[in-house]
């Protein structure tokens, strides 16, 4: 087991605020980096738990980690692509970081993949990007700042509109279930089952946060095993819109705490807070 890393500054969020923008610029700078790639010819490898990674992958991970090391130096980055060289628990601030998330929709020519970036400060996400190039829009949010919504175009980014997610609807009217198109679950099936008058959305990727957050989704569960890169930045993102994301109990998550490895074991994302009561 790796010795833990020890504890780094704390960006508290005022500095976070100030990391916005550059950040920002970096997420969409790797998505252009994987627009870039031809996925006809590109060469995909098999991880050894099984999932792909691709040369779009590596290429924007190497962007985020350049760019972290001028935007921020001096705080960690946890990234799925180099999690060989994690040193957990991560004691302060640090990035989390998955430079393409839902790499099989990506292989499968479909557009609902992300690029996504938290800051987690004392194990809760601070703030969160995500940056989906081929959908047409990134989110961004940072707790107790609120959240933003904003159009991607070869023409660059268009102005930050904000964002809050809405209301549970009421009983017997129809509610949106945001759920994973690659990653379904029986457990994850029963809990939308037991609450009457669902429709599914099918999506991949962090697009199901960005979706929830903006108010075109009401819950997006996962109650099967994910990692946490996979959820981090959402999780900064819906709570800054205005919404809420738990463990299968109802408590808060937690990153960068473990030492036997990044698995969220289970999250429900909530689109109003009070419908998880």
């Amino acid at each position: 087991m790796n010795e833990a890393a020890p504890k780094t500054r704390i960006v508290d969020r005022d500095e976070a605020a100030a990391l916005m923008d550059p950040l920002t610029d970096l997420v969409v700078k790797a998505g252009r980096a994987i627009l870039g790639v031809n996925r006809r010819a590109m060469k995909i490898e098999g991880k050894l738990d099984g999932s792909p990674v691709t040369e779009a992958d590596l290429a924007a991970d190497r962007i985020i980690a350049d760019g972290l090391a001028q935007i921020a130096p001096g705080v960690p980055t946890l990234s799925e692509e180099r999690v060989e060289a994690a040193k957990p628990p991560f004691r302060g601030s640090f990035f989390l970081v998955d430079p393409l998330d839902g790499t099989k929709e990506f292989v499968a020519g479909r557009t609902e993949y992300t690029v996504n970036i938290a800051l987690v400060t004392e194990a809760m996400p601070l703030l969160g990007i995500i940056g989906a190039p081929a959908f047409g829009w990134l989110w961004r949010g940072l707790i107790g700042r609120g959240a933003e919504r904003l159009r991607l175009s070869e023409a660059g980014l268009g102005p930050p509109e904000p964002i809050h997610t809405r209301s549970f609807p009421k009983r017997g009217e129809p509610w949106i279930a945001a759920v994973s198109r690659s990653h379904g679950d029986a457990r994850t099936e029963a809990f939308i089952d037991a609450r009457p008058d669902a429709v599914r959305v099918k999506l991949g990727s962090a697009v199901k946060f960005g979706r929830l957050a903006e108010g075109a989704a009401d819950i997006y569960p996962r109650l099967g095993p994910t990692s946490e890169w996979d959820v981090a930045a959402g999780c900064a993102v819906v709570t800054a819109a205005g919404g809420k994301v738990t463990d299968a109990d109802g408590r808060p998550l937690r990153f960068g705490e473990q030492t036997d490895g990044f698995i969220v074991p289970a999250f429900i994302a909530w689109g109003d807070p009070a419908a998880s009561i």
